[in-house]
Order: structure tokens, then C-alpha cells, then sequence
């Protein structure tokens, strides 16, 4: 069986319940490319809460936002793919390793599936446990980093996990080839100047903001060619890589970010990467009063399945 949408032109997109842009609501592992997966969690969050409802958000504006054919690259998501909107992973509200343990057990039976998940945060600390999962697969992947923070802090308060600290955890554990990694978009404020350190003492390389609006697209998209080498990839976006002015829904806003369709097109760029993995997070609808941030969400997410397709219909998948 083929999974897919439903056609809004025999049923309008403000009817039915809201799955991403209208796919099968199933939790299966037959016959599908990828899944899209919520991860309603925020308990990491260090300031501004509420990225657990970002999922759901994210859900109803991808009725309006998102559609199959991508005329870019040329590509009908479902004539290539078959998808499912996957549902929301458990978690234990309030406790973070016992949610970790949720989320990677149930997102390491998608990655062994051969499936590709596309995943919605909650905040970034989610991304430690899909690497958990994802890792347990494939071995160490490269990271592809869309962010303005580094999040490579090793602790919190004393506490090793906050969404701050999930890729100082992924390199320490192996779940990354540090070697093979990048982070774009960095522009944050820093506690001091060791904090601008961490990334580079594990191994990654970081690309930021000042530089980046100073490069090309394509001089950015080498970039990342070129340190990832042609490895697996599992690539993790921020919300808050877009400017406040795109993405004000979010619980770390940094001024001096990218626009939505600068972001489309380096996301566009990396289609002959292989990618394995996929994720958004820290979308936080309570501070966005028209929706913009998790309409530029879905449109991300439709673009994470458009280089799917891309790849399955040029023999890449």
C-alpha cells in the first residue's frame, strides 16, 4: 500500500483532523519512505517554554502552507513517496531521562525500518535521543546544524541535559563524527569566551552568521559538501537559524538570522546529501500571534520531503 494525502480539491484544507498536510494518521512500518513524527517536549527548556505544543501547530498550518508538488526540484512528494504522519512520541512530562529512553526506543524502530523520520520538536534536547536511536543503526552520522546556538554546553545548573547541551552529549557519546560536522547560523550570545570554544574542543566545525551573510548560497552548500564527505546525515533545524522577524515564535530569539527562503534554498542545495534523518524544533506558538513561525515550520518540513522524493525518483534513495 502507497500512503499519501488527501486531495483538497475534493475536500477543503479547513475540514478533517489535522495531520501534516492532510497525510494517513498510522503507525507503520510497511510500505513507507518516511514518517513525520511530533516529540511534544520542552521540559529542557531553559527560559521561554511552550515548544511542546509546536507539533500541533505545526500540524494545522501545513494544511495551508505546505503542498506535494515542488516545483524547484521538479518533484511530486507522493507520486515518488509513500509518507504517514506518524503521531506524537511518549514522553514522561517533567522527567528527562525517562523521556530520552521513550523517544529513542521508538525512534530507533523507525530508523531500523529503513524509514525516514522527519521529526518535530519540542526543544533541542530531542535531538539527543533521535542521534541516540539514529546511531544505534548507522553508527556515527554527520551532523548538519541549522541553528543560531551552539548548544555544546556540557551542563546546566549541575544537570547534564537542557537544550543547550545536546551536541556537547552527541559527540562525548559517538553519535556524531564531529570531523564531519557543521553548525550554521551561529550568531548567539556567549556567558564568556570559553563558551565559543566548546564546539571547536569536540571537533566540530562552526559556521556563523557574520560569515555566512557575507557568502553565497552555493558557497555555504560547498561548504557543507565538503565537511560532511559522504557520510550519513542527520540534519537538525532550529527554528530560531531564521531571523525574529521570520520565526518569532520561539523561546530563544536571536537577532541578525536568515530569512525563510535563504533557509529554503541552502535546504534545497543539500539534496544529494545522504540523509538520514531530519528534524525541526523549538517552535513555540504562544509567542506567535499570526502563526508565521509554524508556517515557515511546515514549509521546511516540506522541503525535508521534497530532497526525499528527489532522491527516490534519481536512484539516490
Amino acid at each position: 500500500m502507497k500512503y499519501g494525502t488527501v486531495n483538497s480539491l475534493q475536500s477543503p484544507r479547513f475540514a478533517g483532523v489535522k495531520t501534516f498536510m492532510r497525510m494517513h494518521n498510522i503507525r507503520t512500518f510497511k510500505d513507507v519512505d518516511f514518517a513525520v513524527v511530533g516529540i511534544p517536549f520542552d521540559t529542557c527548556a531553559t527560559y521561554r517554554a511552550g515548544a511542546r505544543f509546536g507539533p500541533s501547530a505545526i500540524r494545522e498550518m501545513s494544511a495551508l502552507a505546505a503542498k506535494p508538488y515542488h516545483p524547484e526540484l521538479e518533484v511530486d512528494i507522493f507520486e515518488e513517496c509513500s509518507g504517514v504522519d506518524f503521531g506524537d512520541l511518549g514522553s514522561v512530562p517533567g522527567y528527562v531521562e525517562e523521556s530520552f529512553e521513550v523517544i529513542t526506543k521508538e525512534m530507533q524502530e523507525i530508523f531500523a525500518n529503513g524509514i525516514i523520520p522527519i521529526a518535530m520538536g519540542g526543544d533541542h534536547s530531542v535531538t539527543l535521543p533521535e542521534l541516540r536511536a539514529c546511531s544505534a543503526v548507522y553508527g556515527p552520522v554527520a551532523l548538519v546544524h541549522f541553528d543560531a546556538h551552539y548548544d555544546t554546553i556540557p551542563e546546566y545548573f549541575g544537570k547534564p541535559y537542557s537544550h543547550g547541551t545536546p551536541f556537547y552529549h552527541a559527540a562525548k557519546e559517538g553519535l556524531v563524527d564531529p570531523s564531519c560536522s557543521i553548525q550554521l547560523g551561529i550568531r548567539e550570545g556567549l556567558y564568556g569566551p570559553e563558551d565559543a570554544q566548546n564546539s571547536a574542543n569536540l571537533g566540530y566545525e562552526s559556521l556563523k552568521a557574520s560569515a555566512m551573510h557575507h557568502m553565497t548560497s552555493e558557497q555555504i552548500i560547498e561548504k557543507v559538501y565538503e565537511r560532511t564527505k559522504g557520510k550519513k546525515v542527520f540534519l537538525t533545524f532550529d527554528i530560531d537559524f531564521l531571523d525574529p522577524a521570520y520565526a518569532p515564535g520561539t523561546g530563544t530569539p536571536v537577532p541578525g538570522g536568515f530569512s525563510t527562503w535563504e533557509a529554503l534554498e541552502l535546504i534545497r542545495g543539500l539534496k544529494e546529501l545522504d540523509i538520514v534523518g531530519y528534524d525541526i524544533v523549538e517552535v513555540a506558538p504562544a509567542f506567535d500571534g499570526t502563526g508565521i513561525t509554524s508556517i515557515a515550520a511546515a514549509g521546511i518540513i516540506q522541503e525535508f520531503m521534497s530532497l526525499i522524493a528527489w532522491r527516490k525518483k534519481n536512484g539516490k534513495l
